[in-house]
């Protein structure tokens, strides 16, 4: 039984024993109510404003940790593994885009849209309460209303890319309604541009608190806006050339105020991929390079999604748990610790991911993928066939058990091979063309399918799916590198620092570090697996193009809060998927209608007069 359920029959009966002994009284009969604060009272006061505009930020967690419908089917990551020809498992509607992928059966299209529009509610709640706050500082209240709207053009933004025409209620929702009039993209555009060009008007350059939204944001979010509108998807937008030229504004502007970090791994958690090395310091997510990122904490009361929508009850980022791998499983694994923690097989980094990579020369390689697995305790007798009784080694603390070469150097002979498939290594050695499933099944090295993808890995942490401390960021000025480039291929002139490719080569010569001299060299063909042809990836006046920007956008941000965007952005979504996603490629079902998501059936249900349903589904 619910608990509350069970208070009010006690205290009735608590209040007849009352009665009974002590007799009626007049004063038992009169209502003396505890408090009379309401939130229309207390939301009227300055700390209740405060309290209501901090509301809207509790549910970043949960709407950047809905991550399905942004990072999976796409040409770089999956749900699943299982890659190799044919492909040995039934692949999720995500990465396949088959009749699976409707209005009805993906409960990620919900829960995403209602994240969404509950935030939008929040945040128009906090900007009409603000006309009945009249005491407060007037630059503070507009700094509070503008960080509100922000808020709900970051929402908007989201949605008009996923669903295009979308509802776009802008004032506080005061009684129940079924109305919900799909709005034409272009207006969505509009509303969104006005509200941020009025927040930089309004926001601080520096936040009266580390996390609130600031000037910067402000234009970070108008760079992305303007670059979006500008490509003007089936002419719906109302973009146009002028577009591109505001993206570049923008762009420099966010460059001029925030310097790129020294190196690319000082962006993310300090860590050791091996685990009897691991570093126990403190970490600093505090960087001059991020403009705006979801804050997470040490405490655990505070360090949860919003409940109002639970995702992790856990509680805390999860982010450094969802990219799969088989650390755990490791021979000469001690089970579910800390030491390699739970790796989730949520976001999958697909073969060409590891493929867009220079192994030996690009900083972004070492750090993102975990090369080698090491015996965390000893093992007399180890069965590398655990079949084969007749095989047996001895495995030392520390031992190498797996190793995953670079694309570009796979292992060839049997002198380089792993004893497990006749070789010579006391440990397997699992090329990118097994990855998936292709490995040969009866290894007991437990290398599983592919490498841990530790981008955002943190050490430390209790043994589980969260729990994580670190920031998420969501908007750095790496980034707005790249936006000016992609502005300017697409006719941007007047760039401060010049042509395209001198933007995006600041941020490639950042991942070389000391080796910037260098000319670096992904797989041509990054799709085919077998392929080990290479190609440069610096830019060149003559050379740089959207497919080069959108590789270096996978080698800088993977993982982070783009990737469906760019390519349905750019017109790329259906070709690169085709291209890079071994479920797709073989499904082959992915077509241009998949450029906008199924509006949730959930919601035409609840509307009237009924929203109509984007065309093909």
């Amino acid at each position: 039984m619910n608990i509350f359920r069970q208070i009010r029959p006690i205290a009735l009966a608590a209040s007849f024993i009352g009665m009974i002994a002590s007799g009626c009284s007049e004063d038992f009969l009169i209502e003396k109510p505890v408090t009379t604060l309401t939130t229309d009272v207390y939301y009227k006061t300055e700390a209740g404003f405060e309290d209501l505009v901090r509301s809207c930020y509790s549910l970043l967690r949960n709407i950047h940790q809905n991550r399905n419908l942004v990072l999976n089917g796409t040409d770089i990551f999956s749900s699943a593994s299982g890659w190799s020809s044919p492909l040995i498992t039934v692949a999720p509607s995500f990465d396949i885009y088959d009749a699976g992928f409707n209005a009805s059966s993906v409960g990620e299209l919900q829960s995403l849209w209602q994240l969404l529009y509950a935030e939008i509610g929040r945040t128009n709640t906090a900007i009409d309460r603000s006309a009945d706050i009249t005491t407060m500082a007037p630059a503070l209240k507009d700094a509070r209303v503008s960080e509100a709207k922000f808020l709900r053009s970051l929402c908007y933004f989201y949605l008009v890319q996923q669903w295009g025409d979308v509802p776009m209620p802008l004032k506080e929702a005061t009684n129940g309604s079924k109305e919900a009039i799909r709005v034409a993209s272009a207006d969505v555009y509009k509303q969104i541009i006005s509200d941020l060009l009025d927040c930089e008007a309004k926001l601080p350059v520096t936040a009266t608190n580390y996390g609130r939204i600031t000037k910067g944001a402000a234009q970070f979010l108008l760079s992305r806006v303007y670059l979006t509108r500008g490509w003007n998807f089936k002419g719906a937008l109302g973009g146009t050339s002028a577009d591109f030229d505001q993206a570049l504004i923008y762009a420099d502007k966010i460059i001029e105020a925030y310097p790129l970090a020294a190196s690319y791994n000082a962006l993310f958690p300090i860590r050791n991929e091996n685990p009897l090395k691991q570093y126990t310091g403190a970490q600093n997510d505090k960087n001059a390079e991020i403009i705006f990122a979801v804050q997470y904490n040490a405490d655990v009361l505070t360090n949860k999604t919003d409940p109002a929508f639970a995702v992790d009850a856990a509680g805390g980022n999860n982010l450094h748990s969802v990219f799969g791998g088989n650390g755990g499983g490791y021979a000469g694994s001690k089970g579910r610790t800390t030491d390699y923690n739970r790796q989730q097989p949520f976001h999958v980094t697909t073969p060409a991911m590891y493929r867009l990579f220079d192994p030996q020369n690009d900083s972004r390689y070492d750090h993102n993928f975990v090369d080698a697995g090491y015996a965390l305790a000893a093992v007399k007798d180890f069965k590398p066939i655990p079949a084969n009784a007749n095989l047996k080694i001895n495995l030392a603390v520390g031992d190498t058990v797996v190793y995953f070469p670079p694309w570009n150097t796979p292992a060839t002979s049997l002198n380089e091979k792993g004893v497990d498939v006749g070789g010579k290594k006391n440990y397997a050695v699992m090329n990118v063309s097994e990855y998936g499933g292709a490995y040969f099944t009866g290894s007991g090295f437990g290398a599983g399918d592919h490498p841990m993808m530790w981008k955002f890995w943190q050490p430390g942490l209790a043994y589980g799916d969260a729990f994580g401390t670190f920031n998420t960021a969501v908007f750095r000025s790496a980034e707005a590198y790249l936006i000016a480039a992609e502005a300017i291929v697409k006719g941007a002139k007047n760039g401060k620092l010049g042509t395209a490719d001198v933007y995006y080569n600041k941020v490639l010569d950042r991942a070389l570090g000391a080796k910037k001299a260098v000319d670096p060299k992904c797989a041509a063909n990054p799709g085919d697996v077998t392929s080990l042809a290479a190609v440069s990836y610096r830019a060149t006046p003559a050379n740089i193009t959207i497919d080069l920007i959108l590789d270096e956008r996978a080698r800088e941000l993977m993982g982070e809060y783009t990737r469906w965007y760019d390519l349905k952005r750019t017109g790329k979504l259906v070709e690169r998927i085709k291209k890079y996603n071994p479920w797709s490629s073989k499904g082959n079902q992915i077509t241009e209608k998949h450029n906008l998501r199924p509006i949730p059936q959930s919601e035409i249900d609840l509307s009237f007069p009924a929203m109509k349903q984007n065309e093909g589904y």
